[in-house]
């Protein structure tokens, strides 16, 4: 039960084991016992120490911007919409773009055993490297499963829909077979931000209108991005896995990747992907209005769902009484 409780306010160090959450031992308890469950606010540190909690003095852990007016409802939005969606039985993922990483020589953050140092360049160049990968990872909440695909282009919305729709494709379908909606939290920054129009654009032609799949987006508040899922379950543990040992090739990448496990029963899945992406390019007013977009009334900035077009009208040509228009 009190799992259940931390779980959705749990934030994490992506490079780390270390976690923290919103809520006090006292506010705990006083929600336990609403729940029928009698703990006192030590019993329910004792019991948060056996979940890998802590106590600890201050440490700069608040990102900027994060102290937005909407960010509890935001939380507590996210709360409700992973809980329907659990409920239904429906698939929720949490995305992500990782550190991008020197592939070659390089010093690589962390300690590792060893009889002596490994020996790695003195600089991090990138004309030394033989090329930077960017690993787009992708954690479905319901099996504890992570897939990251690796690029060697930029990081872009396109990039970032199509692995998720890699992903759905090889994946997300044969795990949830009678699944026609799709749950995505993510950052509200990066290249699955909530301001970027290529990235809505992308969702609905490549994942709605595809798959004929209903995606619902859920952003976390700007500055609030450790408290995405997938950074403590999925990278903090990858980071552990391959600290302090240099990612000579793309192979050992993928390898350290594939190893990485937990306790807990976590399995990872890596994938080189290869095509290359453009930056900078842009989607116009009238090409939004082609959208299938619904904005939520909670937060609608963080929050939409986007719903199959009808295949006649993939050209643009979308009633406007159908949709909502998104300027």
């Amino acid at each position: 039960m009190l799992q259940d409780l931390v779980a959705p306010e749990t934030a994490g160090d992506p490079m780390s084991e270390q976690k923290w959450m919103r809520s006090s031992l006292r506010q705990l308890s006083t929600r336990l016992k609403e729940a029928g469950h009698l703990a006192s606010p030590p019993t329910v540190g004792r019991l948060l120490d056996d979940l890998g909690y802590a106590l600890h003095v201050n440490a700069k852990k608040l990102e900027a911007s994060a102290a937005h007016t909407d960010r509890n409802e935001q939380f507590e939005y996210i709360a409700t919409q992973r809980q329907a969606f659990a409920a239904a039985g429906l698939p929720i993922i949490s995305v992500d773009t990782k550190k991008k990483e020197l592939i070659g020589n390089f010093k690589n953050a962390g300690q590792a055993w060893g009889q002596e140092a490994e020996a790695v360049n003195v600089h991090d160049f990138l004309n030394d490297a033989a090329g930077r990968a960017v690993p787009y990872g992708i954690y479905d909440l319901t099996h504890n499963r992570g897939t990251v695909y690796v690029g060697s282009s930029a990081d872009t919305p396109q990039f970032a829909v199509d692995v998720i729709a890699g992903w759905w494709e090889s994946s997300g379908r044969v795990a949830f077979p009678q699944a026609d909606q799709l749950l995505i939290l993510a950052d509200a920054g990066g290249s699955n931000g909530c301001r970027v129009r290529l990235w809505k654009q992308q969702l609905q032609e490549q994942l709605s209108d595809r798959f004929g799949l209903t995606v619902t987006v859920c952003h976390y508040p700007t500055g609030c991005s450790k408290w995405n899922p997938i950074e403590h379950r999925l990278f903090s543990h990858i980071s552990l896995n391959w600290a302090g040992k240099p990612l000579r090739t793309w192979e050992i990448m993928l390898a350290y990747l594939r190893g990485t496990t937990t306790s807990t029963g976590l399995e990872v899945k890596a994938l080189l992907w290869q095509s290359m992406y453009a930056t900078g390019q842009s989607v116009s007013d009238t090409d939004m209005q082609t959208l299938y977009l619904e904005r939520h009334a909670v937060c609608p900035n963080w929050n939409y769902t986007i719903r199959p077009r009808p295949t006649d009208t993939f050209s643009g040509a979308a009633d406007s009484t159908s949709r909502e228009v998104i300027v």
